[in-house]
């Protein structure tokens, strides 16, 4: 795949991308209306994308943000309430969302996220397995699986753990307790935490800090670094799957009304096990 192949208009709906002269490809999340929220077919982008990265020429370094308000609200209630409804959509999703975690771990090129205000799901799987992820203080880290009456999958078990420990990654999945860029950087979830003001001057300073380093060298090092997750993978292939059974029990329903109405959820007593 050549560069002109990634960058083509309407190639990956939901995200914006551009190759700039230093070989870093920009790939802005952008869904301004919801927050930058992940439908149907930003999901298959954000999935696909990191494959065709990995094979494109001329891509030196990837650096990945949100437009307008905030990274990602991540998926969108009509691509939950499909899941929920259809088996067909359910295995569509889950396909996407372990190519998805898969794909960014595989992808050669180094990638740099810059994180400011909500970040969540697809988004946030993106942000935190990418290689160097800089948070601004306004960021607001969440992982809302449980919340909404499914397992923390995506990118939780293969990841949280190792980046800030075990203890703190139960309490953030179990509890939903949002992380702020500032407590990311202290528990280690995220690699910098910079001033909003600074954010994307500090993320296109280290992208093409990495654009201009040694190819082979920057790519072999992110290989063999990406080894810890992929040791990682039947952990998170058994968390992926147990959410995704979850999108077939009834909390999950609750858990989506409970999100529309702005409440909290009232979910049932007994769950089997």
């Amino acid at each position: 795949m050549n560069h002109q192949q990634l960058t083509e208009p309407g190639a990956y709906p939901g995200l914006k991308v551009t190759l700039h002269d230093d070989g870093i490809l920009e790939i802005v999340i952008d869904n301004q209306q919801t927050l930058n929220s992940v439908d149907q077919r930003g999901h298959q982008s954000l999935a696909g994308i990191w494959r065709d990265i990995d094979a494109a020429a001329g891509v030196r370094c990837v650096l990945i943000r949100g437009e307008g308000r905030g990274f990602s609200s991540g998926g969108d209630f009509e691509l939950i309430e499909e899941m929920a409804a259809d088996f067909t959509a359910l295995t569509r999703v889950w396909k996407e969302a372990r190519d998805l975690v898969y794909n960014v771990i595989n992808c050669g090129k180094p990638i740099v996220s810059a994180i400011h205000g909500p970040c969540v799901g697809a988004g946030l799987a993106v942000a935190l397995l990418s290689d160097v992820s800089i948070a601004a203080r306004s960021a607001r880290i969440l992982d809302g699986h449980v919340q909404l009456g499914v397992a923390a999958g995506d990118h939780a078990a293969i990841i949280w753990p190792l980046l800030c420990g075990l203890n703190k990654a139960k309490y953030h999945l179990l509890t939903g307790e949002p992380v702020t860029g500032e407590e990311a950087e202290r528990i280690g979830l995220v690699s910098l935490c910079v001033p909003d003001e600074e954010l994307l001057e500090r993320a296109w300073t280290v992208a093409r800090k990495l654009a201009a380093g040694s190819p082979s060298a920057v790519r072999w090092t992110k290989y063999a670094l990406n080894n810890w997750l992929r040791a990682m993978g039947p952990t998170f292939d058994a968390s992926l799957a147990l959410e995704f059974l979850g999108f077939t029990g009834p909390d999950i329903h609750e858990g989506l009304a409970a999100k529309r109405e702005k409440r909290a959820p009232r979910f049932a007593d007994d769950a089997p096990l």
